[in-house]
């Protein structure tokens, strides 16, 4: 078939594109609890210049060591088990911390979800997409730039409900700024919960929200399914710790780290860092930071509570030596990434990082370069735990309605891309070149019939129409059909099923919590 007859083709097509696309984008899309890739890892150093960066990290630990700021039982937890503490400030034997967690956090886990279909599998080579975190702000064509609701809340956590290459709910998707600070995360867990049926994450803004975050989960999953004495104590919660960078864990995230370990649920201990602010300029330099970093907060987890789950956290962009500004979606961030993956896979723990970040204030080509300039590096170093897969403006700070459903849309690419060449005989269709032969073409050939819906990826987003079509339908661009997806996934949205006497029982521990306490801002 030659390039005249294509293009005739195209022009010929029918009304109903968004219809149709949706339709087709509908059948194709599997859906899938998380990926098992099926490619290599793409590997940037040396076993030996590895070596150099894990000795530099044990050279941190052992001679400028970590602040464990405002909390004394941490203090006594390390020395106890043999570290140096000098006021706030921990030393540890070299080899310390990577015994520690060697020794007693698992390679890989399962975080449960409501829906048992649903739970993921983390470490090893699995791949689990999960969306944005932190926003005050929302973004969207209809509304601009405004602070944040819950209502905005819910809305992304059907969303994500609803896209087959998300496969977790996600944890502060966005900040309600319209409940109480000190109250929020009720509303927020509770979304999760009725709103979705994927895994979810916990509270760490204070070790009491991280406390309510365990006991909503023992409601919405029965008090057998965490209850040491059952012999189960499932981990049904995955919950970020930062590290305040640089070399320093405070009070709060302590607190929350405490919590979550003793419960069995998990913990992502994430050193978060500016280079050039909070780490060095190089890449070797703010991998060795990290990796030092988060080390002593995964020994520490292990000390809390022997075998409780963690995820080994890299968030490294780089600032402006200019400005000051956070840019993303540059090269020395993607290499960081690249050698942040196989240190943990040298570590042997599951490993965070990634995502659809940007700068830009829009979904514009600044926010598609940058983001695809941080996922793509994302899902060839074998990133378990992707963060901030979707929504991503503004450096964080604001959560994009169109953004969403585009990001949704790559890292379903991205879910195929890691699932590898199909080697079967099927995926070599010999019987095809058979069929076809020299000079024919292969659109009405046996093969390709049995195939075609699911062939290739299909975007819903897309549009790979005529210039003459895409003009009738409104010479539309991306960000505008986005605006059209996401509101037609709200219309369509019909939630998942949740025990009359569970909902009942959440919102009544939610009703008394929040009346023994008064409103507070902080």
């Amino acid at each position: 078939m030659d390039e005249q007859a294509v293009t005739e083709g195209r022009r010929s097509r029918g009304g109903g594109r968004e219809a149709k696309r949706a339709a087709r984008a509908a059948r194709s899309a599997v859906t899938i609890p998380y990926i098992t890739r099926q490619i290599p890892y793409f590997e940037v150093l040396s076993e030996e210049s590895l070596a150099i960066i894990e000795r530099n990290a044990d050279t941190i630990l052992e001679e400028i060591g970590i602040d464990f700021r405002d909390d004394p039982e941490a203090l006594e937890i390390w020395k106890a088990a043999g570290a140096s503490v000098d006021g706030e400030r921990v030393r540890f034997p070299r080899g310390m911390c990577r015994e520690l967690v060697q020794k007693h956090a698992p390679r890989e886990f399962t975080q449960h979800a409501r829906n048992a279909a649903r739970s993921v599998q983390i470490g090893g080579r699995n791949t689990v997409f999960v969306p944005a975190y932190g926003s005050p702000f929302i973004r969207n064509i209809d509304d601009g730039r405004r602070y944040a609701t819950i209502e905005d809340f819910r809305n992304f956590v059907k969303l994500a409900y609803m896209a087959p290459a998300l496969h977790h709910s996600g944890g502060t998707i966005c900040e309600p700024v319209d409940l109480p600070v000190n109250k929020r995360h009720f509303d927020m867990l509770y979304s999760h919960i009725k709103y979705s049926d994927k895994p979810f994450m916990g509270s760490v803004t204070a070790p009491e929200r991280a406390e309510d975050s365990v006991e909503l989960a023992k409601i919405a999953f029965g008090p057998d399914f965490m209850d040491p004495a059952t012999g189960k104590n499932k981990t049904v919660l995955v919950s970020l710790i930062n590290a305040n960078s640089p070399m320093t864990f405070d009070a709060t995230m302590l607190g929350a780290l405490k919590v979550y370990a003793r419960a069995n649920q998990a913990t992502i201990i994430t050193p978060f860092i500016l280079a050039g602010a909070m780490s060095p300029v190089t890449v070797a330099g703010t991998a060795a930071q990290t990796l030092a970093e988060s080390l002593a907060g995964m020994a520490f987890a292990q000390l809390v509570s022997p075998g409780s789950p963690v995820i080994f956290g890299s968030f490294a962009s780089s600032v402006s030596m200019q400005s000051g500004a956070p840019t993303f979606g540059t090269p020395e961030p993607a290499l960081v990434l690249y050698v942040m993956a196989a240190l943990a896979r040298r570590l042997g723990v599951p490993f965070r990082s990634g995502g659809g970040l940007c700068g830009s204030k829009i979904p514009d080509a600044q926010a598609a370069y940058e983001s695809a300039n941080t996922l793509l590096p994302t899902c060839l170093a074998g990133v378990n735990f992707v963060l901030h897969t979707a929504g991503w403006l503004e450096g964080g700070l604001s959560m994009g309605y169109e953004k969403f459903v585009m990001d949704a849309d790559q890292a379903g690419m991205m879910q195929t891309f890691l699932q590898g060449v199909d080697m079967t005989e099927n995926g070599q269709a010999m019987d095809a070149i058979r069929e076809v032969g020299p000079g024919k073409h292969f659109l009405g050939c046996a093969h390709t019939q049995a195939n075609f819906e699911t062939a290739f990826y299909r975007s819903p987003l897309m549009d790979n129409n005529s210039f003459e079509q895409w003009e009738a339908e409104g010479s539309a661009d991306m960000a505008v059909r986005a605006n059209a997806n996401w509101k037609r996934q709200l219309a369509e949205y019909e939630a998942p099923a949740l025990d009359v006497a569970t909902d009942e029982a959440l919102l009544d521990y939610i009703a008394r919590r929040k009346g023994s306490f008064p409103d507070s801002n902080i």
